[in-house]
């Protein structure tokens, strides 16, 4: 049957009730067929006799306004012995980008599976599955940007791989998943990552371990930082980027049937009026685009997660596995981390060995039920600047502790200082927002400028680690109608700034993966280039709120002019190591540039030339110190 008649052939069948499903059950350590050796799966079953095959599952939404539910293409590769009786767990790869630049396969046709998942884990007794998110590829519906339907889209999948959803084959049949023991681990990169958040956080049975790398918890903070748009999406006014990425994603698929392309503009146009109607304001827009609200869910069905992050990834930046891994951390669920020196990247072109290894016992343990320790084992693995790993028992660290530090007025040595003690009466200092580059900034910080005010400790006696994630509170007030607030964490002192290379999500979830490339080092194994410079100082966090969204994120309000607020926001968090005879600094400014330009937010042009006074007694900044006021040592 041709692919447009089994458009009605599948209409037909829309709501009746699945002919079949698989008995849903952790799998046993002794399940038929898997070999265990010192703890692990053996790769005893031949790739090359695997059965690939192409479902189309149906998701319970219609996001095209066709009339019809969505259909949401999944390439399946399983063992040759599932066809006698054998179930299997599933690794699960959802993505928007599959086919953006390849082009589609035949809807009867399976792409192949780039990356290395499928060659390692089928042979040990899995499948690997790769959805097609709705609107993208050969899938029906639209692409909505981190929308409700990207969630509903995938979790479709899960269940029909545990009975509760129906799927089909290309000539109309019924696709049951009859070799599934239902249990599944979704895992990707970037935006691939941010799916299983999404997953996730709907609390779906069967979904027992999720690895999201170097992905996002909320559209709303990868496109503002409370209050203020990021640079990278909002240089031009008229750029709409949940709207670019929609368009991007759905842009040269080929659909099937007789829906076509135009079918989604005007969805897609819509997100885009959403996002400019919201004006970086906290709206019910961004608000079904959060993820971290219903983290509660995980917990609900036992999913464990092991996130990956890079400390420098100004893509997605680090905020994202903190605000999630809070979540997960207060409710005490499954979990590990690892946290890289790098940027946007994938494991396996940092710590490929390793990366396979835990990968192999993580998926063992939660999706085979086989006890090999991994769960025993510290929490987090956290990589340092000079390239040496170290493990702890979780992050942030258990000995960190809240320190509050309160600006102090200049010294002979500082132009402002942070202290233990609150300054008497009621001192002020003042900065005129002007755009200066990062580096004008924060440097000198024993001299006044214009344009920044900076807070810098005493040199430190011994080291000391910060782990967690700073706040700020600011007693303040402006000349204007508006304003924006950014802080910047410094590490003042002499030593080497490392900058690890990073890469465009494009460019992550596009490049090869293959068995070669790992073996080569080539692809997604390449490694990333390190430059290493001297410098007088290292930016450690920053992060920005526009004052107006200060009493509400979800609604802004014009300033008075003269009135004093009471402001809070948070940095991105920290995971440093500041050596002795450094001192921790702080600086306090309005617009600046930086490099990479995603390190700012966007400029404010009504806030630029206005006169900013801080209450110095009143304004404080809280580290999270590994060891508390102690180990400061002042």
């Amino acid at each position: 049957m041709g692919f447009a008649r089994r458009l009605t052939a599948v209409g037909a069948i829309v709501g009746m009730a699945i002919v079949s499903a698989p008995a849903v059950a952790s799998a046993e350590v002794e399940a038929p067929g898997i070999v265990l050796e010192n703890g692990v799966t053996q790769p005893v079953f031949s790739y090359d006799e695997a059965i690939q095959e192409v479902v189309y599952v149906e998701a319970p939404m219609d996001s095209d306004a066709d009339g019809r539910r969505d259909l949401i293409a999944v390439d399946v590769v399983r063992p040759a012995e599932t066809e006698a009786g054998m179930r299997v767990p599933i690794i699960m790869e959802a993505s928007p980008y599959f086919g953006r630049d390849a082009g589609d396969p035949l809807p009867d046709q399976t792409r192949g599976f780039p990356g290395w998942w499928d060659e390692y884990f089928v042979p040990r007794g899995y499948a690997v599955v790769q959805v097609e998110m709705q609107g993208t590829s050969r899938s029906f519906g639209c692409p909505t940007t981190g929308g409700p339907e990207d969630t509903i889209s995938i979790k479709a999948v899960v269940d029909w791989l545990n009975g509760r959803a129906p799927g089909f084959h290309h000539d109309g049949s019924v696709a049951v998943a009859d070799w599934s023991t239902g249990n599944v681990g979704m895992q990707g990169v970037s935006y691939v990552g941010t799916l299983p958040n999404a997953v996730a956080t709907q609390g779906v049975p069967g979904l027992r371990t999720v690895v999201p790398i170097s992905a996002i918890s909320s559209w709303y903070r990868y496109v503002n930082d409370q209050g203020v748009a990021w640079s990278t999406w909002s240089e031009n006014v008229d750029f709409r980027y949940t709207e670019y990425l929609a368009d991007y994603v759905s842009v040269g698929r080929t659909l099937p049937g007789s829906v076509s392309a135009p079918a989604c503009e005007s969805v897609i146009t819509g997100i885009g009026d959403a996002e400019e109607a919201s004006a970086s304001d906290f709206t019910p827009f961004w608000q079904e685009r959060s993820y971290l609200p219903d983290a509660n869910k995980i917990k609900t069905v036992g999913t464990s997660v092991f996130m990956v992050h890079g400390l420098t990834d100004f893509n997605v930046k680090t905020m994202h596995f903190a605000d999630l891994w809070r979540e997960i951390e207060k409710r005490n669920m499954p979990r590990k981390i690892w946290l890289h020196r790098g940027a946007h990247v994938n494991p396996t072109s940092f710590r490929l060995p390793e990366w396979q290894a835990v990968m192999h016992r993580w998926m063992d343990y939660w999706l085979y039920d086989i006890p090999n320790g991994v769960m025993d084992e510290p929490m987090a693995d956290i990589q340092r600047p000079d390239g040496s790993w170290e493990t702890h028992s979780t992050w942030p660290d258990a000995d960190a502790k809240d320190v509050d530090l309160s600006f102090g007025p200049t010294t002979d040595g500082a132009a402002g200082t942070l202290s233990s003690q609150a300054p008497g009466g009621n001192p002020t200092q003042s900065f005129v927002d002007q755009r200066e580059s990062q580096a004008i900034k924060v440097g000198n910080a024993e001299q006044a400028k214009p344009g920044r005010l900076a807070y810098v400790t005493p040199p430190l006696a011994s080291d000391v680690r910060l782990s967690g994630t700073p706040e700020l509170a600011v007693r303040m007030s402006t000349t204007a109608e508006t304003a924006l607030l950014s802080a910047m964490l410094v590490d003042y002192g002499a030593g080497p700034t490392v900058t690890v290379a990073g890469k465009e999500p494009l460019e992550v979830v596009q490049e090869s993966c293959e068995p070669a490339d790992l073996a080569s080092g080539t692809g997604c194994a390449e490694p990333m280039e390190t430059n290493v410079e001297i410098t007088p100082e290292r930016v450690l966090a920053w992060g920005h709120i526009d004052v107006k969204n200060s009493p509400d994120l979800r609604r802004s309000q014009p300033l008075t002019p003269g009135k004093q607020y009471n402001v809070k926001w948070k940095t991105l968090p920290s995971e440093h190591v500041i050596p002795a005879g450094h001192r921790i600094g702080l600086v306090i400014t309005g617009n600046y540039d930086a490099n990479p330009s995603s390190n700012r937010p966007a400029r404010d042009t009504a806030a630029i030339g206005s006169e900013i006074t801080v209450y110095l007694n009143g304004s404080t900044v809280t580290l999270p110190v590994v060891g508390g006021r102690d180990a400061l040592g002042f």
